[in-house]
């Protein structure tokens, strides 16, 4: 049977090495993330996570190694550029226009894809009926439809952190880095979230850090265990959930 586009990674990450002058924050890590899963970085603090992660979206080039995305060398890529090739990202402190409302920040996110109408506030959104509908299905897609005249100050903190992610859809991203996206959140937003989490996967690849277990190993296809900027441990949530390493380091009594 031929091999599909599917039997690719969309991420591949190769001997990644990041330096703070002595210190070493990563060393050698690689790993690779398949389209349509949802791949999480597990580890203790300090694990070197936020590290991987601003090396692959392009925050902090690393120092040695190679990031490979959707097949393009992108490892010196700024990180305006890499949302051009597909990849988007939300990060621990959500990163919003407070004073708009739903509606018009996920606007605003859509229109920044159309150089001739990226920052044209005076016209009507209506001028423009696809990007009104995809707003429109946006909306729908992190379930915000009902709140989307409410300013994003005035959203839940997990009503934010969907607004965030919405916003990364509008970039039409072929993965999505999450960056504890469920931290603070209540019993209801955890659930919302993470059912939004499962079906961006429908979409598009999620590469994710979490420090909720329960949630990380019922929604991971793959995950990927640090600890002190090396990785320990990979495989399916069950192979992890079993492995005695990955429970001395980090799991523990949460396994």
């Amino acid at each position: 049977m031929p091999e599909t586009k599917n039997d690719y990674p969309v991420l591949l990450v190769e001997n990644i090495g990041v330096s703070f002058g002595d210190f070493h924050a990563l060393a050698g890590i690689s790993l690779k993330v398949m389209p349509n899963t949802i791949h999480s970085l597990i580890g203790p603090n300090g694990a070197g996570k936020t590290t991987l992660f601003n090396a692959i979206s392009g925050i902090r080039p690393p120092n040695t190694g190679t990031v490979i995305f959707d097949g393009a060398a992108i490892t010196r890529i700024p990180a305006h550029r890499r949302v051009k090739h597909g990849m988007a990202r939300s990060f621990q402190v959500t990163n919003l226009y407070p004073a708009l409302s739903v509606k018009e920040n996920i606007r605003l996110a859509v229109q920044a894809r159309y150089l001739s109408e990226s920052w044209v506030f005076w016209r009507s959104h209506r001028s423009r009926r696809e990007i009104h509908d995809e707003v429109r299905t946006i909306m729908q897609d992190v379930s915000l439809e009902e709140k989307q005249h409410v300013n994003a100050a005035d959203l839940s903190h997990g009503a934010q952190r969907s607004l965030e992610i919405g916003m990364a859809l509008a970039g039409r991203p072929k993965m999505v880095c999450l960056d504890e996206p469920l931290a603070g959140m209540g019993i209801d937003d955890l659930r919302t979230t993470k059912e939004l989490i499962l079906n961006l996967k429908r979409k598009m690849a999620v590469l994710l850090i979490e420090h909720n277990m329960s949630v990380v190993l019922s929604i991971s296809d793959r995950v990927t265990v640090m600890v002190q900027g090396k990785k320990i441990a990979e495989g399916e949530p069950e192979m992890i959930r079993r492995d005695s390493a990955v429970r001395t380091a980090y799991l523990g009594s949460q396994a």
